[in-house]
């Protein structure tokens, strides 16, 4: 058995390997990083138009706590009067109705008038919240968004709007299980890192000039 010195190393694939993997690695969690701190900001300013995205809904057709606290948190936001409308974003996932309708039926109990409030309600992911919004927005005339979630997505969302050529201030529910609870928010956070890595476009796109 040959001396420990005279031992071959890791070929070069191995090397470049562990280099990636080193590399990737401080990636996801430096940009996981920056995730959470960004969404623990408030950035919300006068805008045209809050929007609402959507969270999982209840059997029953309850809000879950994570979507209650998006409404709840959009709802002060009109009532202190940042926007003149809302627009609730989200399509029917296991149990109906739609989580915009869901939405828009809690806010105008929490006093916010139908006629300011629009439904997407054909989403299911970020990128289509964003995408399906936007024929909305623009016969409204909206150049700036509030755009209203949980703290982990609001960096995601924000990127995704901007892809779609909107001027985009975030402002985050801080009061859901997600965010609240340590776990599930290093959890949620991580893999909203991961979904940005996963869309460079998204990634690197910058506020409209």
């Amino acid at each position: 058995m040959p001396p420990l010195a005279l031992r071959k190393g890791p070929g070069p694939f191995r090397k470049w390997l562990f280099v990636g993997l080193g590399v990737s690695t401080f990636g996801l969690y430096g940009l996981a990083f920056v995730v959470d701190r960004f969404g623990q900001h408030e950035r919300a300013v006068p805008s045209d138009v809050l929007v609402v995205l959507g969270a999982r809904v209840l059997p029953g057709g309850e809000p879950s706590p994570s979507l209650r606290a998006r409404i709840e948190k959009a709802v002060e936001l009109y009532h202190q009067g940042l926007a003149p409308r809302l627009l609730f974003s989200g399509g029917v996932g296991v149990n109906p109705p739609s989580e915009a309708r869901v939405m828009r039926d809690l806010a105008v109990r929490l006093g916010v008038p139908a006629e300011a409030c629009l439904m997407e309600e054909q989403s299911h992911s970020t990128e289509q919240n964003a995408r399906f919004s936007t024929g909305m927005l623009r016969s409204l005339g909206a150049r700036r968004v509030v755009v209203v979630s949980d703290p982990y997505h609001l960096l995601r969302a924000r990127q995704y709007f901007r892809l779609h050529g909107f001027e985009v201030a975030t402002s985050p529910a801080y009061l859901t299980e997600r965010n609240m609870n340590l776990v599930d928010r290093i959890y949620w956070t991580v893999r909203e890192a991961a979904a940005l890595l996963l869309h460079p476009t998204a990634l690197f796109a910058r506020q409209p000039s």
